[in-house]
């Protein structure tokens, strides 16, 4: 197979290594000509604990792309979903005195930024910096205002950064794999891109992502990446909750909750029936109980991601919009009404639940 100029892109997330190439065919037409995905392996605790092991998974995959392809790859993209990394905010200055703004100014912000956060956070490596806002004379400008007049200048960054040893290990393993990093992406940054991509006037947003052992918020401003954080629970914090409650093996659990129509207000008494009972372990258990577990769980699980985290608080406003993506489809199904009432009755009626998550494209 004969191709223009693919781009080899390697994304390494909490279950498996995806190996994806694009064909770059130009006017901003892309064609995907492989993807593949095998099982995480030498990794642990967010960090490669088998170089070796690694590597040779790396290696052997990129060989079969290249055979297939017919086509030495010199360089990577790494789409980075999986080790533990930051994002630092920072804002810096220049005095205009009147006069121009101009892209010295810029760089001479930049580069100041850069150097306080290679003081402040040695241990960490500068991956990835996006512009996030830009003022002249206290007034927010759209876009990078170079050229203009004024008297006082402020840039506002976002840096994305991972630990010294996980960014060293990954450009040895790859470079015994014979390629270079070309850049290293936030799987964050892309799914907040596409949603960017798919809602053109909407700029600024949070999305909350709920799976089924742990849990993710980000915020992203003026088509920027500003804020995330990762949490270690999920959705089956709900199940688990309710097995507990109530003694019901899973399988039966699963099958009462698919049979009530959570829609409607259940009556006090309603009980659940017999039939998901062996003879001798029937117990009076109202429906509305199982409901109100359920309630309790996912009002405790959004205030801890959103409504009384701190570190979201300046973000929270009426107007915000808010992508809710639930990745366990039954926990969804069953629930999705006792998600949409716990930000009603917060006032934050600007909710989209998020489903489609096989659309965040590279």
């Amino acid at each position: 197979m004969q191709v223009k100029s693919p781009n080899l892109f390697i994304e390494i997330n909490n279950l498996e290594f995806v190996f994806i190439v694009i064909d770059n065919l130009g006017d901003n037409e892309d064609k995907f000509l492989y993807k593949n995905s095998v099982p995480l392996e030498g990794m642990e605790n967010n960090k490669i604990s088998d170089f070796d092991l690694v590597f040779n998974t790396l290696k052997k995959n990129i060989f079969l792309i290249e055979k297939k392809l017919n086509y030495v790859f010199k360089d990577v993209i790494l789409v980075l979903n999986y080790f533990d990394y930051s994002l630092k905010n920072l804002s810096g200055f220049k005095r205009l005195n009147g006069s121009q703004l101009v892209k010295e100014n810029i760089s001479y912000i930049i580069n100041s930024l850069k150097a306080e956060i290679n003081y402040t956070q040695k241990d960490k490596t500068i991956i990835h910096i996006f512009n996030v806002k830009y003022f002249l004379d206290k007034k927010e400008i759209e876009n990078l205002p170079i050229g203009l007049f004024g008297n006082f200048y402020s840039h506002e960054l976002s840096f994305f950064l991972i630990g010294n040893n996980d960014y060293k290990n990954l450009i040895n393993i790859l470079k015994n794999c014979n390629l270079k990093i070309r850049k290293i992406i936030s799987k964050d940054f892309l799914k907040g891109s596409y949603i960017v991509k798919k809602n053109l006037n909407l700029r600024s947003f949070l999305k909350i992502e709920i799976d089924k052992n742990k849990s993710n918020i980000f915020y992203f401003e003026n088509s920027s990446l500003k804020f995330k954080e990762d949490f270690k629970f999920g959705s089956d914090l709900i199940m688990n909750d309710i097995l507990k409650v109530t003694g019901i093996k899973k399988e039966n659990i699963i099958e009462i909750l698919g049979e009530i129509d959570f829609s409607k207000d259940l009556n006090e008494n309603d009980l659940v029936e017999k039939k998901f009972f062996t003879e001798n372990s029937y117990r009076k258990i109202k429906k509305k109980l199982l409901l109100d577990i359920a309630d309790a769980r996912i009002q405790e699980i959004l205030e801890i991601l959103f409504t009384k985290n701190s570190n979201v608080s300046s973000f929270v406003k009426k107007d915000l919009q808010i992508f809710l993506q639930i990745n366990d489809k039954q926990n969804l199904d069953l629930f999705s009404l006792n998600y949409k009432l716990f930000f009603s009755k917060k006032n934050l009626l600007n909710l989209k639940l998020y489903e489609d998550t096989n659309t965040e494209r590279l």
